[in-house]
């Protein structure tokens, strides 16, 4: 893994791969976290608005130029960041890459494609409101951070987004979209002496500097996952979204992705609700009791801060027989450590996971990209599953002790 700096700040990693596939892409520190209170779902509205013209580029042209060789240009937006991105054979690199340069530095946001786009984005607000299952995580987040812009949903809201001119675009990216705040990635079979052409890709300098959003990133928490303000915990909070079944989420604030206890807690929770069948939420509320169809364990990991969450689907009259065996899960994790076979395969199982989505090139591309965004450095796989090595029962019961304390966890439910 190479990378590079550019002298107007814009940081290049390029990582090696064995096949013509290759995976290239920008990632923007801007994202949810970084509007300002009257730019709810921006970060998300420039997304989309950087496909509809360029200086040099028409929306068709920008649409036309990777399909057209077989490849894929796509982005999306998160809570710290935006990633656009193209998937294609390694012969069209230079296709790529200015394409990529062009929409993320280049983009005019044209008010007569402003106006389409902003109603494709309120339906997409609309359908995902009716998807319970995914809105319950905003929910849900909004809940551990209240007043904050991490509680914001990424979409927005279709009021805000009625309000938003061509010239607000041009704001947000004046003040967000810059060199230094951005990473190329690229991984693919990719020839070195390439890099010189690379280095002098051309970039639109933006010169505005980010203002009251860039102390959002500065946040040290002196106690696990503290922000500011408090978040809700005790009693349930309900939603009444008249679904057909009960959906419930549980969890509390968890550590930043710098936090040396956040491998022991991706541990734990896969342990108790990974992908696997054999998860311990699984057996006890699906292969034991048929209670639910899906039950998962979740980590989501900030610069400052973390969520962890266990979400289920149920009939309603099930929510209160789920929750006890729910907690008594967490229980046992608080109360003993793990046997040295217990712990033994749980190791087996989680680097085991990340072994097999290594070999996802695309996603093991965008990880690389959004850490290397966040931290200047990329973990290898092998030092992945070291970390693993390295956690002890004891470790991993006083993270449970913290993380899964019942007066520490916020209930959500949608009856």
């Amino acid at each position: 893994m190479k990378t590079y700096t550019l002298p107007n700040g814009l940081r290049i990693i390029l990582a090696p791969s064995a096949t013509d596939v290759v995976y290239a892409g920008i990632a923007v520190a801007a994202g949810t976290r970084h509007e300002l209170d009257n730019e709810s779902g921006m970060a998300h509205f420039v997304e989309h608005m950087s496909f509809k013209g360029t200086e040099r580029l028409s929306s068709v042209q920008i649409l036309n130029r990777m399909e057209s060789v077989g490849g894929d240009l796509n982005a999306y937006t998160g809570k710290e960041e935006t990633i656009y991105y193209a998937t294609f054979l390694r012969q069209h690199l230079k296709r790529a890459l200015p394409l990529l340069m062009d929409i993320v530095f280049s983009s005019i946001y044209p008010q007569e494609e402003l106006e389409k786009e902003r109603e494709v984005v309120i339906d997409e607000i609309e359908s995902y409101e009716d998807s319970p299952a995914e809105l319950i995580y905003d929910d849900f987040e909004s809940l551990l951070f209240p007043n904050h812009p991490l509680g914001r949903r990424i979409l927005g809201d279709a009021d805000s987004l009625r309000r938003y001119t061509s010239s607000d675009l041009h704001t947000f990216v004046k003040r967000c979209y810059s060199p230094e705040k951005a990473v190329l990635f690229i991984k693919g079979n990719i020839d070195p002496s390439l890099m010189a052409s690379l280095l002098a890709l051309p970039i639109k300098e933006c010169t505005e500097q980010a203002s009251a959003s860039q102390s959002f990133m500065n946040i040290v928490p002196s106690r696990i996952g503290q922000i500011n303000g408090e978040s809700i915990a005790g009693e349930p909070v309900y939603l009444n979204k008249n679904t057909h079944q009960a959906h419930v989420m549980l969890g509390t604030r968890a550590f930043a992705f710098t936090d040396p206890r956040h491998t022991g807690l991706a541990l734990l929770s896969n342990l108790l609700g990974g992908p696997a069948m054999n998860s311990r939420l699984s057996l006890a509320l699906r292969e034991r009791t048929g209670l639910v169809y899906t039950v998962e364990s979740s980590v989501t990991t900030y610069t400052d801060t973390g969520v962890w969450a266990v979400y289920f689907g149920c009939d309603h009259d099930d929510v209160r027989r789920c929750l006890r065996l729910v907690h008594r899960e967490l229980r046992r994790l608080i109360d003993a450590p793990l046997s040295s076979r217990a712990l033994a395969m749980a190791k087996r199982q989680l680097k085991g996971q990340l072994g097999v989505s290594s070999d996802n090139f695309e996603n093991v591309a965008l990880s690389m990209a959004k850490r290397y965004l966040h931290t200047g450095r990329v973990k290898s796989l092998d030092e992945l599953y070291a970390d693993i090595d390295e956690l002890t029962a004891d470790e991993l019961q006083s993270i449970a002790a913290e993380v899964f304390n019942p007066d520490r966890l916020t209930t959500l439910i949608y009856n």
